[in-house]
C-alpha cells in the first residue's frame, strides 16, 4: 500500500483467496435467486401499470370538459375539467435567508446551491492468479469540484484531509401563496409542480443572479458556496383535474389512476392527454429496460460460482466467464420477453391474441409461398 500525496491519490493492493471468492460467489447465488423473481415481477407489474395508465388517460380524455375560468359552476363539482388562465398572485415567493425577491409574476423560486468539495474516484485492476486467487490494485484519486449535492466524505477510503462540511445554505424551493386562475385557486403543492425553467436575472439586468459565499471566488476553498436561482414565470397555466370547491383535486378514474395535470402555457385538453400518453410510453420502456438489467445481473450471479471454480486455471476461468455471461444474456432475452408476453395476455388478452393470430397467419402464408415453387419444380 502506498500513498502519493503529491498527486493526492492513494493506491491499495488487496488479495483474495480462492475459497474466499467461492464463498462470496455462493452467497451471490442467494442474491440472484432474489433478483430474478423481482425482475420478473417488475416486468409483469409494469405492463399492468402501463395499461391502467393508458386506459385512465383515454377515459379522462373522453370525460373532460373545458370550462371558462371566470366562474366556478357548482354543477361541475367532482367532474373532470380543463381550463386555461393567467395566474394571479397574492404573495410572491421570496428567499428571505439571502434577501432575494424575484420579479413580479413569479410563481416558484428555486434556490440552487453548489458547494466546492472533495470527490473520490476509483480505478481498479484485478488479476487472477494460478490457483484461483485474485489480486486487485485500486487507485483512489481525490479532486476538488463544484457539486450541487453534498458528497458523503465518510465513505471515502482515505478520509483524512478530505472531509466535506455541511453546506451553510441548502437548496430550497419557494412558492407563491394565494395563486388564482380566474375564480379558481391553485394550492401551494400544485404550484410547486411547475418547473422553474428560467434563470433569475441579476438586479441590474446584466447576466444571471449569483451569490458567492467564501473568501475569494477566484480561489475557492472546500466549503465555499455558489448559489443561483431559477424561476417559474408562466404567462398562462393549463390544468386538468377534478373540480373541488373553488380549486382542483385528483380525479379518480374507473381504470384506477388519479388524474391531475398542471402545465405551463396554453395547452388544449387533447394536447395534454397526448403528452401524458407519450410520457407513459416512455416510462414503460424505461422500466422494461430496468427489469431486463436486473434479471441479467441475477442470472450472472447464479452462474458466478462456475467461473470461480474454473479460475484455478486463469485462462479456463476467462473462457468459462465468457460462456456464463453469454448464457445469462440468452436466458434474459428468452425469459424477459416471455414474461412481457404473458402480461399482455393477462392485461390485454384481445390485443395479444390478435397479434399471435397475425403472427401465425404470416408464418402459414410464408410456408405456403415456399411450397408453391417446390411443387412447380416437381
Amino acid at each position: 500500500m502506498s500513498d502519493d500525496n503529491s498527486q493526492d491519490s492513494f493506491t491499495e493492493t488487496t488479495s483474495q483467496g480462492w475459497l474466499s471468492r467461492l464463498g462470496g460467489a455462493l452467497k451471490g447465488i442467494l442474491i440472484g435467486l432474489v433478483l430474478v423473481p423481482i425482475a420478473g415481477w417488475l416486468l409483469f407489474w409494469n405492463e399492468g401499470r402501463a395499461v391502467q395508465t393508458a386506459r385512465s388517460l383515454t377515459e379522462g380524455a373522453g370525460l373532460v370538459q373545458t370550462v371558462q375560468p371566470d366562474r366556478v359552476e357548482p354543477g361541475n363539482e367532482g367532474k373532470l375539467i380543463h381550463l386555461i388562465a393567467t395566474p394571479r398572485i397574492v404573495t410572491p415567493p421570496r428567499d428571505a435567508d439571502l434577501g432575494i425577491t424575484p420579479p413580479a409574476g413569479t410563481l416558484r423560486l428555486l434556490r440552487r446551491v453548489e458547494m466546492f468539495q472533495w470527490r473520490e474516484e476509483t480505478e481498479s485492476e484485478t488479476r487472477t492468479k494460478l490457483g484461483g486467487g485474485t489480486e486487485t490494485v485500486t487507485t483512489y484519486r481525490y479532486s476538488r469540484v463544484w457539486a450541487e449535492d453534498r458528497i458523503d466524505s465518510s465513505r471515502f477510503r482515505q478520509q483524512d484531509g478530505h472531509q466535506n462540511p455541511q453546506p451553510r445554505y441548502p437548496g430550497r424551493s419557494f412558492v407563491a401563496q394565494g395563486v388564482t386562475l380566474g375564480a379558481f385557486a391553485l394550492a401551494e403543492p400544485q404550484v410547486a409542480r411547475l418547473e422553474a425553467d428560467r434563470a433569475l436575472p441579476a438586479a441590474g439586468g446584466d447576466g444571471d443572479a449569483t451569490r458567492y459565499i467564501g473568501a475569494d471566488a477566484t480561489s475557492p476553498r472546500i466549503g465555499d458556496l455558489r448559489i443561483t436561482w431559477r424561476v417559474a414565470q408562466p404567462e398562462a397555466i393549463s390544468v386538468i383535474g377534478a373540480q373541488a370547491g373553488g380549486g382542483f383535486a385528483p380525479f379518480a378514474t374507473r381504470a384506477g389512476d388519479r388524474l391531475l395535470m398542471i402545465e405551463p402555457g396554453r395547452q388544449t385538453a387533447a394536447e395534454m392527454f397526448r403528452d401524458a400518453q407519450e410520457d407513459n410510453a416512455l416510462f414503460t420502456w424505461i422500466l422494461r429496460a430496468a427489469g431486463v438489467v436486473v434479471m441479467l445481473i441475477g442470472f450472472a450471479l447464479l452462474m458466478a460460482p462456475l467461473k470461480v471454480l474454473a479460475d484455478v486455471i486463469p485462462p479456463l476461468g476467462a473462457l468459462v466467464g465468457f460462456g456464463t455471461g453469454l448464457v445469462a444474456m440468452i436466458l434474459t432475452l428468452v425469459l424477459a420477453p416471455t414474461i412481457i408476453a404473458v402480461a399482455w395476455l393477462f392485461y390485454r388478452p384481445l390485443l395479444a391474441i390478435g397479434i399471435l393470430a397475425a403472427g401465425f397467419a404470416a408464418a402459414w402464408g410464408l410456408t405456403r409461398l415456399r411450397r408453391r415453387p417446390a411443387a412447380k419444380a416437381a
